[in-house]
Order: structure tokens, then sequence, then C-alpha cells
């Protein structure tokens, strides 16, 4: 439906990287009116929070807290862990990302610094 490259400030791991990625997202995705979401990421540990009702008292915890009260929301809502191999995508538009001054947007249009990724991730789209 829609793909985002886009910097983000410097991360002290890749657990915030994730996580901070999700809620830039999750932020696009509401800005275009989507009111479905399913989520996916190869972080089992940030799937894992976000997924979880509790409070997240980590010291990513403000980052968890924050998303899910800008998911209360949407209508439906899934929180999917997939294999690094599926999830191909989501690391070509980051990659690309690392060039770019400002943040690029697609809608109903294929990314094409993705293109050959969503290939390869249709190809594991049941593992």
């Amino acid at each position: 439906m829609a793909g985002m490259s886009a910097k983000g400030p410097y991360v002290h791991s890749s657990k915030e990287a994730e996580v901070m990625a999700c809620q830039k997202a999750i932020e696009f995705s509401m800005e275009a009116g989507f009111a479905r979401l399913i989520i996916e990421g190869d972080s089992l540990n940030v799937i894992n929070n976000l997924s979880d009702s509790a409070k997240n008292r980590s010291l990513l915890g403000h980052i968890y807290d924050d998303i899910k009260s800008q998911l209360r929301g949407m209508h439906v809502l899934s929180f999917i862990w997939v294999k690094r191999c599926g999830n191909v995508v989501a690391h070509s538009l980051a990659k690309h990302a690392r060039n770019l001054n400002d943040n690029m947007y697609w809608i109903k249009d294929t990314p094409p610094p993705a293109a050959d990724a969503l290939y390869h991730d249709s190809l594991h789209i049941n593992e």
C-alpha cells in the first residue's frame, strides 16, 4: 500500500533503531489515512514489547508507550514477527535512507529501491 525511506536520529542499538523505525512508519501510515495496520518486524523483542499491554519499564519504554498511544484509534491491528529473510523490503528502504537528505514516500507504487527486495520477500511469505 505504501512505503517510505526516512533518516532518523543517531541510535545506540539495533533495538532502538527498530522501535523508532516502527514509530515513524506508524506516524506515516496514520498521516496517509490508513486505519488498519499489520506491523511486521524481525526483532522479536520489539514485536513482543509492542504487543504487550503492560507498561514497558525499559530504557525504550517511553517510545513503546508513545506507539501504543498512537495506535489506540486503529480498527485492526496485528503485530507479527518475521524472519529477517522475510523483511528484506524494510531493510532495503532503511539502507536507501542512508543516502537521503529528505524523507521519501511512495503510495500505491513500488518503491524503486525495494523492487528486487519485494520480489524476494514474496518468496518467503508463507515461512
